[in-house]
């Protein structure tokens, strides 16, 4: 071993030493896969991490624009950067490499020495030569400093302006997209400027990227294809706030992020003379060895086979690579899964394999539905059985089951993969052992069945804890459950279907328990169905079940115990502490008078308001005692809750239909009024959203919808089974041509059939695939009554409508429940007058006394933080 420098620093625990340069994905993969496998506690390894955190989820950073924690996002156990064998350094800028010497040196002189060396450096991103990219308000979006300054500088710059910043994404690729829907999340209008044809284009072909565009459109984002930027332009004080174009075109722009790709951080590679491939990156063999014997590169800065690959997946693979060879193996590079999926929400995009048809006597099969925003291509071999690759836009529900089979014969009609009613896999299909099912963690289908076969895991997180499936973007998750649950049953196994460990039975038991016992309180249920005091998961489970069956208020006696923090106080809580309330607009119908009242409350309470995605108006700010007053003014203005804070009934979104449009067949409006209404209050397992479009242009998105109708020339048509949020489904035909009374029948009883045998906390598109029978089944049990029980489902549904009570003014009219609306306990009604609350995104905020008259001390921030103001 090569005598180090004393001031280089060694480890005591270990034989050898291995320093990691990165603290990204990569790094923290291979350092998780040599502590499973360096059994004799061979190598101490160091990773120097130039970020002041641990390693983290990069693929997920749009959610730390949905308020998640920037903790939430940390990989893997804790535990493991407590190992004695590994030492995380964080703040470490490494600048320099002694290949003489094998040691590296970080920017505050620190210096370590190491017996073998591993660059996961990863890249950084690209920004194209162009004047103007240096401008305050441009961004990159690669990290979590920079997504919180982005955050920052939207929130600074549309407070400032006095209205939404305008934001641009120059590049339309996976990054550019979600880096536009981080921009609408933060209340800023979103443009994609996209240099080639369509969106996506390195995984997806044009007539994919079309539907991707009119998907993209429909979330408030706008598409600029074809357009070279060639310029950001300042305003007056220097800011970024014009770009201009290569066609003579220009784009106002209060904000632009760059998201034109990336390029390999291989500069400590360059300067100690390691060869660098053409395009950039570290070159490495199949082994990921550079030519130096002791250095080694993985993920986004290894230059393999000629390419560096910018995945995360590939790169896990690299890590396991080094780890075998690192322990005496002879691992080499897979090849890389380029298979990617869109984690934008509301659109569902992927493709795997050969998605351009690539391959010689390639064929495609391709089914396209403009009008329900669908478009879907496999890739076949030249006889047409072999699957090769696809395109899924719009329903991406069976990625996950067809990439493992890229390379394998499809059974059947290939049509049958991709058509309407088929998007997942025949019945039957069933994925060979060597098959890949997480390609993030390199787990194949064998591995899992046998987690439940050799390992004793007899659940779906036993089963991810053992063999590592589904731990990383979790979109391989419903493969993996499916997989575990067949082969419990074939071992004999019982599937668990507890809802929790007070109760053995799952929730569709405990529903038809409770409703043949007719018990209506927590402890009489729990006393006769169960054991223990209850908890978190069962509580609200219970307080659902006896809300859909009994027409009790929901904070009724020891029912106000068990609710969710929104049902507990009927409003929304807000993640600054404040409350958003949302009165009910049934079919978004509202006369002048009424939008005048919600103005005024907004107005007198300093609220922010928005326009929902189901036609209604959200006002945000206020405080727990201001909503009684808030309430009373709906109320006495006809307004009703719009149990926007249930699991219940949310909103009907309608067109204006024939009333006013010239396409127009039905009467859109009227009937959306008339099934809000109906349904209003109606909880459930999960939230229902319903639409109602008057023609077959579909402007009330009705297909993405739990039920959505459509006006024809002979009726209506009813979808059933849409959702929107992490997992986009389209609705499927259930029946068509229906009069309009029977068609709140069909919708009476698939909504109380749902309500039923759902799951806890299961939308309709997830029970749909569940429920014994799909959709042919829910068909027959709603329309052809195979199980008996639709008069019992009908006189369910009556007793709903007619046991109907609005819980505002249940609630405005019951001193009792009247006393749970007070933010402090000394000022009940209102609130410390030396306190004034901080105004969120331009909101209209009355001044308090004390503000007009200079005492206000302490300043509540967000409702949970103290700033003294001075």
């Amino acid at each position: 071993m090569t005598t180090q420098p004393a001031t280089a620093q060694r480890p005591t625990t270990g034989d050898r030493h291995v320093v990691v340069v990165g603290g990204g994905m990569v790094a923290q993969r291979l350092v998780e896969a040599l502590r499973d496998r360096d059994s004799t506690g061979t190598w101490h390894v160091t990773v120097l991490a130039e970020e002041p955190r641990a390693p983290y989820d990069r693929v997920a950073l749009t959610s730390y624009f949905e308020g998640r924690d920037p903790e939430a996002l940390a990989l893997g156990d804790p535990a493991l950067w407590k190992d004695p064998l590994v030492t995380l350094v964080r703040d470490a800028l490494v600048v320099d490499i002694d290949r003489q010497a094998r040691t590296v040196r970080a920017a505050d002189g620190r210096t370590w020495a190491y017996d073998e060396l591993v660059l996961a450096t990863g890249s950084r991103a690209f920004v194209p030569p162009f004047p103007g990219t240096d401008l305050p308000g441009v961004f990159v979006y690669r990290t979590i400093d920079d997504v919180a300054a982005l955050r920052g500088w939207v929130e600074q710059a549309s407070e400032r302006l006095g209205r939404p910043a305008r934001g641009a994404v120059i590049g339309g690729g996976l990054l550019g997209l979600e880096a536009a829907g981080a921009l609408r999340a933060l209340g800023a209008y979103s443009t994609v400027v996209q240099f080639g044809t369509h969106l996506m284009s390195a995984q997806i072909d044009l007539g994919g990227g079309e539907a991707l565009r009119r998907l993209i459109n429909s979330t408030g984002v706008a598409v600029r294809l074809n357009s070279t930027t060639t310029r950001i332009r300042p305003d007056r004080q220097g800011n970024a706030r014009r770009m201009d174009f290569a066609d003579g075109g220009r784009l106002e722009a209060d904000v632009v992020v760059v998201a034109t790709g990336i390029a390999p951080r291989d500069e400590l590679a360059r300067a100690c003379n390691l060869p660098i491939g053409p395009r950039g990156g570290v070159v490495v063999d199949s082994g990921c060895h550079t030519e130096d014997p002791h250095i080694w590169a993985v993920g986004e800065v290894a230059c393999i086979d000629g390419a560096c690959i910018g995945l995360v997946a590939p790169g896990y693979a690299m890590a396991e690579v080094v780890t075998d060879r690192l322990l005496g193996g002879a691992a080499e590079f897979p090849g890389a899964d380029t298979a990617t999926k869109l984690k934008l929400a509301g659109v569902d995009v992927a493709s795997f394999g050969d998605a351009f048809g690539t391959t010689p006597g390639a064929l495609e099969v391709v089914h396209s539905d403009p009008v329900a925003g669908v478009y879907k291509k496999l890739v076949l071999s030249d006889d047409g059985r072999t699957l090769l690759g696809g395109v899924l836009v719009g329903d991406a529900s069976a990625y996950a089951s067809l990439r493992p089979m890229v390379g394998r014969e499809l059974p059947g009609d290939p049509s049958a993969y991709i058509l309407p009613e088929g998007g997942a896999p025949a019945e039957g299909l069933e994925l060979p052992d060597d098959a890949t099912v997480c390609s993030c963690n390199n787990v194949t289908a064998g591995s899992i069945r046998s987690a439940v076969t050799e390992h004793g895991c007899t659940d779906l997180a036993g089963v991810k804890a053992c063999s590592k499936a589904g731990t990383s973007c979790g979109s391989c998750l419903p493969l993996v459950k499916k997989i575990t649950g067949t082969e419990l049953e074939r071992a004999g196994i019982e599937v668990s279907t507890a809802l929790c460990e007070h109760f053995d039975m799952s929730r569709r038991q405990l529903f038809d328990a409770v409703r043949v016992t007719g018990l209506t309180t927590f402890t009489d249920i729990i006393s006769r169905h169960g054991r223990g005091r209850g908890c978190d998961i069962c509580k609200p489970v219970v307080a659902s079940i006896l809300a859909s069956l009994d027409d009790g208020h929901v904070l009724e006696g020891e029912r106000a115990a068990l609710q969710d923090t929104n049902d507990h106080v009927m409003a929304n809580l807000q993640k600054d502490g404040t409350y958003s309330v949302v009165p009910r607009i049934p079919g978004g119908e509202v006369t002048p008078e009424g939008l005048l009242v919600i103005g005024q409350v907004a107005k007198d309470f300093g609220l922010y308001t928005k326009i929902t995605g189901g036609q209604r108006i959200d006002m945000f700010g206020a405080r727990l005692e201001q909503l009684p007053d808030i309430w009373t003014r709906l109320v006495d203005a006809g307004f009703e809750s719009g149990h926007a804070y249930g699991k219940s009934l949310r909103t009907v979104k309608s067109c204006v239909g024939s009333t006013w449009c010239r396409y127009g067949v039905q009467d859109s409006v009227g009937l959306a009024v008339a099934l809000e209404l109906r349904y209003r209050g109606l909880r459930s397992p999960h939230k229902i959203k319903l639409g109602v479009s008057g023609c077959a242009r579909e402007c009330a998105e009705a297909r993405g919808k739990d039920v959505g109708v459509i006006a024809t020339d002979k009726g209506w048509n009813v979808y059933v089974g849409g959702n929107g949020g992490f997992t986009p489904r389209h609705a499927q035909l259930l029946a068509e041509d229906l009069t309009t009374d029977e068609l709140v029948q069909v919708v009476d009883r698939y909504l109380m059939y749902y309500i039923r045998t759902a799951d806890r906390l299961q939308r309709t598109a997830p029970w749909m695939e569940e429920v014994e029978g799909g959709l042919e089944g829910v068909r027959q049990v709603i329309l052809e009554d195979s199980l008996g029980i639709v008069d019992d489902l009908d006189e369910a549904m009556s007793r709903h409508v007619d046991a109907y009570q609005d819980e505002w003014r249940a609630t405005l009219e019951d001193p009792d429940k009247l006393r749970r609306f007070a933010s402090f306990v000394n000022a009940p009604t209102t609130p410390d007058p030396t306190l004034a609350y901080v105004a969120e995104r331009g909101q209209a905020r009355p001044a308090t006394d004390a503000e007009r008259d200079g005492t206000a001390g302490p300043v509540l921030v967000a409702g949970t933080t103290l700033e003294v103001r001075s």
